[in-house]
């Protein structure tokens, strides 16, 4: 075990937790460095904001062979900061189904619309949430900056019917409406703000309800996230799958590459 009794409590409860400087300013430093890279290149795995050359999200980063390939990243994904703590949450081996970057430039960084990542990852072929999001911020998140929210116990409410968008942004997701979202925090609570600054790590559940507003501030907020899925949750591909940079079949445990650093209570 990484984390402790109350972190899984707390991950239980609300459908998050979150971790405190979990990775260093070197590593984050260096991740940065390969985004800035991947930035300049003209890929699938590389998605730009809707009529704008400005780079909204970046796939496939552990990928060690492909365009996009950082070491740091591929690494991160095998420590037991981050693969032993969603190993604890799920209760079994896992693999990757994709990591991605979200980048919300500075002033101009867009919305995320309400929604829950389960809503896409059950149409490419998924039948469980038997997975967990590790969500790794590179910048400082303030609520300025755009920072996201999640709806603290929503994942509770199990798969809710949203309504495909592929024209508010350049990326299409399930999103949910003003009424679905009215009688969700109705019941569970004002959205609450997930802050922090370069190095903090947050795990949420795929049934988490979560968005993010403009970045209205001069600094950038990049997020980096690791999408870990139970081994054991086939993914049965559909006719028109997604590139497996985004939905990645083939379900090869990953194995801890470290020891712990910390002692779980």
């Amino acid at each position: 075990m990484f984390l402790t009794h109350d972190q899984r409590d707390a991950y239980e409860r609300d459908g998050f937790v979150i971790l405190r400087d979990l990775v260093s300013l070197d590593e984050v430093a260096r991740i940065k460095r390969d985004l800035a890279c991947a930035c300049e290149l003209r890929d699938g795995r590389v998605v730009r904001e809707k009529g704008s050359d400005a780079v909204r999200m970046i796939y496939g980063m552990n990928e060690t062979d492909g365009p996009t390939a950082s070491q740091t990243v591929a690494d991160l994904s095998c420590s037991s900061r981050l693969l032993q703590s969603a190993k604890d949450l799920v209760g079994e081996d896992l693999y990757l189904f994709h990591t991605k970057c979200n980048l919300k430039e500075a002033i101009t960084g867009e919305i995320w619309q309400w929604h829950q990542d389960w809503g896409v990852w059950h149409h490419d072929g998924l039948e469980r949430p038997d997975m967990v999001t590790v969500l790794l911020m590179l910048d400082e998140a303030t609520e300025l900056g755009g920072c996201m929210y999640f709806v603290p116990g929503s994942h509770k409410e199990g798969d809710i019917a949203g309504q495909s968008d592929g024209e508010t942004t350049s990326v299409a997701l399930v999103a949910l409406g003003r009424s679905e979202m009215t009688e969700l925090i109705r019941r569970h609570g004002d959205p609450v703000p997930v802050t922090g600054g370069p190095g903090t790590v947050a795990l949420f559940h795929p049934y988490l309800v979560h968005g993010s507003g403009h970045n209205m501030s001069i600094h950038s907020r990049w997020h980096l996230y690791f999408v870990y899925n139970a081994v054991s949750n086939v993914m049965t591909v559909p006719d028109n799958p997604r590139p497996s940079f985004k939905a990645q079949p083939r379900a090869v445990p990953l194995q801890v590459r470290d020891e712990p650093t910390t002692q779980a209570a």
